[in-house]
């Protein structure tokens, strides 16, 4: 797929060489757009209107029930195997078809307005000397932004000055490796002396060389180049999508990758169509039903054809068989129309019942009052009805001692293991009776 894709992006002249080094200009937005660098828009949604039909249906059809029914209409359509009518198989399949693609729109279409929401959120953006606000998704490279407390960090940006001392600023990276202890980014000396001078920040030019979009969260190498003099550029120079910015007043950057060349989006690759553990076992399932329909079907084929050969010609005259037509090639239709006959020990409501289940599921994570944070007002959302059924379970646990937790007291509730429950609390009883698990010395 991907070389065809290469021959038809060379044939339509809108092949894109990879990136070797991403050479900007600051306050310059001709000299970068020569480059055609990606704007800061981020497209998170799988499907648009014109590739939802074709693509949900190749997803759908990787379930062997629904690929199943798709060549059991196939066989329908010939008379000389068929004894229903193809609408028999059709029905239920558009049926079930349709119910999994209204669940799948539903969730893309969540996807597309949480896209949107983020897209269409305003920062300060320096352009013709004046601080203006502007869309993230109309932000380009080479800008320069100003962030204040507390905002989340609009894109991958090289920062120039701070209202902090030293040109000091505290980010927290909580959305990139999930800790919440601050860290400290601090600006060369040459662009801090700038501070908030609208008009020092509207005459930089400095031009920064630096590698190609990646998703190395803990490197960054890079040079600015200002008045014939060049700086190298290390991590702590950067501030990355995703972070917030915390205990700083003010701070102004410089963007280096907007959108999906941010090192955010990169870690997040592409969405794709994820199977659960009960997918691939309902999928073993299939496959075992197949085995017991096709052993059925080939034992009654060969009872055809025996009877073919022992008491067929007696009822050639009121029964005639085509020309062409002998005891092997009537054993052999024969099957297919006992696969036709026999669909019925396929399960294909099975997955309308799961889809369901899932769906059901998903609301009642959201209605969960235990899952509510009430001092941001922030309840739990399921932003995605194919994987429920995976949450909490878990295989392996990874534990070290470093980092500092958010509280110090925490209470043993309960634990599965094995399908035996086992109970947390706090009295004397359960300590005694091995309930209540004792932290390690």
């Amino acid at each position: 797929m991907g070389l065809v894709a290469s021959f038809f992006g060379q044939l339509c002249g809108k092949e894109k060489k990879p990136e070797e080094e991403r050479h900007l200009r600051a306050n310059d937005r001709s000299f970068n757009l020569t480059y055609q660098y990606a704007n800061n828009a981020i497209k998170t949604s799988k499907y648009n209107i014109l590739t939802f039909l074709p693509r949900n249906l190749f997803e759908q059809f990787q379930r062997l029930a629904n690929a199943y029914f798709l060549f059991l209409m196939i066989l329908q359509v010939i008379p000389q195997v068929s004894s229903l009518s193809w609408f028999t198989t059709a029905v239920p399949l558009m049926f079930v078809l349709s119910i999994t693609a209204v669940k799948d729109a539903n969730d893309d279409i969540n996807r597309h307005k949480s896209d949107n929401q983020v897209n269409n959120r305003i920062v300060n953006v320096l352009v013709d000397g004046k601080l203006k606000n502007e869309k993230w998704m109309n932000v380009q490279v080479g800008d320069i932004i100003k962030l204040e407390n507390n905002q989340f960090v609009t894109a991958d940006l090289l920062l120039l000055s701070s209202s902090e001392p030293l040109n000091l600023v505290y980010v927290e990276t909580a959305e990139l490796d999930g800790e919440t202890n601050l860290k400290v980014k601090q600006a060369l000396t040459v662009t801090g002396e700038m501070g908030d001078n609208i008009d020092a920040l509207a005459g930089f030019n400095g031009e920064v060389r630096c590698e190609p979009p990646n998703n190395r969260l803990d490197k960054f190498t890079g040079t600015l180049s200002l008045n014939g003099q060049t700086a190298a550029l290390d991590n702590d120079k950067v501030l990355l999508r995703g972070c917030t910015l915390r205990n700083t007043e003010w701070c102004f950057g410089l963007v280096i990758f907007g959108g999906p060349d941010t090192k955010l989006m990169q870690n997040s690759g592409k969405t794709t169509f994820k199977r659960t553990s009960i997918d691939h076992l309902m999928n073993v399932l299939v496959l075992c039903i197949f085995g017991f329909l096709a052993s059925m079907c080939t034992f009654l084929a060969i009872g055809n054809a025996i009877w073919e050969s022992r008491e067929g010609s007696m009822f050639v005259a009121f029964l005639p068989l085509e020309k062409g037509v002998d005891s092997s090639l009537s054993s052999f239709l024969s099957f297919w129309s006992y696969i036709i006959v026999l669909n019925t020990l396929v399960p294909i409501s099975l997955y309308v019942s799961v889809e369901i289940i899932r769906l059901g599921n998903s609301f009642f994570i959201d209605w969960d009052r235990k899952m509510y944070y009430p001092k941001s007002d922030t309840p739990a959302q399921a932003r995605t009805t194919t994987l429920n059924e995976e949450l909490g379970q878990i295989k392996y646990i990874f534990s070290d001692k470093t980092g500092t937790p958010d509280s110090e007291h925490y209470d043993f509730q309960q634990v599965f293991h094995q399908w035996e429950s086992l109970l947390g609390g706090n009295n004397r009883e359960d300590r005694e009776s091995g309930l209540l698990m004792e932290p390690a010395g």
